[in-house]
């Protein structure tokens, strides 16, 4: 009879928003943490008990969560003569950047990016992916379909991205989603074109007929005559959507009347919609005005936080005509939505951006520590929250093992 082999990490520290009340966790809290042995058995966490060590009392916590980057894209900045520019400027240069694209191209540098993922300690990553002009997937779909299938080191899940105008043709519709397989999305960019309704009512019954979480690029400027996040939201409560909605950028709620945005807001709250503020690409682009930009360009955080709103950061481009520096870390894209979107402490909030918010924005049970295995645990160089974010190293926790 084999025997259950049992571990203990002495004196760490876990967040509690990572821990089911009531559980097995027993430790010193304080700062967000409860601090003490964890247990393990089989290589997976069973509790926490107190210590009577004192060590660094280092954190451990979930693997970090993706819920937005471009891995067709990332990594072409140093190919480019020229970049810089507003958001329809890095269109035209990435468009022009596709000549480029074979697939030895497309698949190094996605398998690139998806390393740099794993690195940071990412369990999970969705990736949008370019459709361009015609209803067949183009070629990139369909490397990083087989990607997807093949990498074992993280989850890869897929967003097809295709204009909304282009979704107010039945026929293309349906061709488009008879392309996706399960387990990946449905996506669209949303920016004030002609047939907006008409695609997004498409994109709504069809994504529903499969069973297809859906991912919208929306509303990605300064204007506020754009539309597209309440005609989602107002979509949404009309149809009872049942699958997850993500809403990436939603630059726009920062130029709207203060009861016009609250009404936005509250709208995607009761509709259940998730937020990605993407600070890195949004700032770069957004805001030019020849000199230095006097906006910051990206969504309200803090407002669609208060009400209630799960607000997802994301790590957006890499390296391409979008943003031509960056990295394929959530933790990195978390620090700099502190800096762009004034993100006080306690941190532990904000976290859950890049981690539970981001579990529910793809369709995935919220992180827990309770049962977890040490191979999708990150054990962290770090004793408080603002190290965490600071660029703390992070590992499997199955490593301390091995030291």
């Amino acid at each position: 009879m084999k025997h259950a082999s049992q571990r203990t990490l002495p004196d760490m520290r876990v967040p509690t928003i990572f821990v089911k009340p009531q559980s097995s966790f027993s430790g010193e809290e304080g700062g967000g943490f409860l601090r003490g042995d964890v247990v393990a058995v089989d290589n997976r966490i069973v509790g926490m008990r107190p210590s009577d060590k004192h060590l660094d009392g280092r954190i451990l916590m979930p693997r970090l969560v993706e819920a937005h980057c471009h891995l067709d894209k990332c990594h072409t900045v140093e190919r480019m003569a020229v970049v810089g520019g507003n958001l329809e400027q890095a269109i035209l240069a990435q468009r022009q950047d596709k000549a480029n694209w074979t697939d030895q191209d497309i698949l190094s540098r996605a398998k690139r990016g998806l390393a740099e993922f794993v690195t940071a300690g990412t369990g999970m990553v969705r990736s949008h992916v370019d459709w361009g002009d015609a209803a067949p997937p183009p070629r990139s779909w369909s490397l990083l379909c087989a990607l997807a299938e093949e990498t074992s080191q993280t989850t890869l899940q897929l967003s097809a991205l295709v204009g909304v105008a282009q979704m107010s043709d039945r026929s293309f519709a349906k061709q488009v989603v008879a392309s996706i397989p399960d387990g990946h999305a449905l996506g669209a960019f949303v920016f004030g074109q002609d047939g907006l309704e008409a695609g997004l009512r498409n994109i709504f019954d069809c994504a529903t007929n499969r069973g297809l979480p859906l991912d919208f690029h929306v509303d990605e400027g300064l204007s506020p005559d754009l539309n597209g996040l309440e005609l989602i939201a107002d979509i949404a409560l009309e149809t009872g959507f049942s699958g997850p909605i993500l809403c990436g950028h939603a630059v726009s709620l920062a130029v709207l009347p203060t009861a016009t945005r609250n009404r936005i807001i509250e709208k995607l709250s009761k509709a259940g919609i998730c937020v990605a503020m993407l600070p890195t690409t949004n700032l770069y682009l957004q805001g030019r005005n020849g000199g230095t930009p006097t906006m910051r360009g990206i969504t309200l955080a803090k407002e669609l936080d208060q009400a209630g709103v799960p607000v997802v950061v994301g790590t957006d481009n890499v390296r391409d005509a979008f943003c031509p520096v960056g990295r394929h870390d959530p933790m990195y894209a978390l620090e700099m939505a502190i800096l762009g979107a004034h993100l006080d402490p306690p941190f532990d909030t904000w976290l859950k951006t890049i981690t539970t918010n981001a579990c529910l924005a793809l369709g995935a049970d919220a992180p827990c520590l309770n049962g977890a295995p040490l191979d999708d645990v990150l054990l962290c160089d770090a004793t408080d929250f603002s190290t965490l974010i600071s660029g703390a190293s992070r590992r499997p926790a199955n490593t301390y093992f091995e030291v």
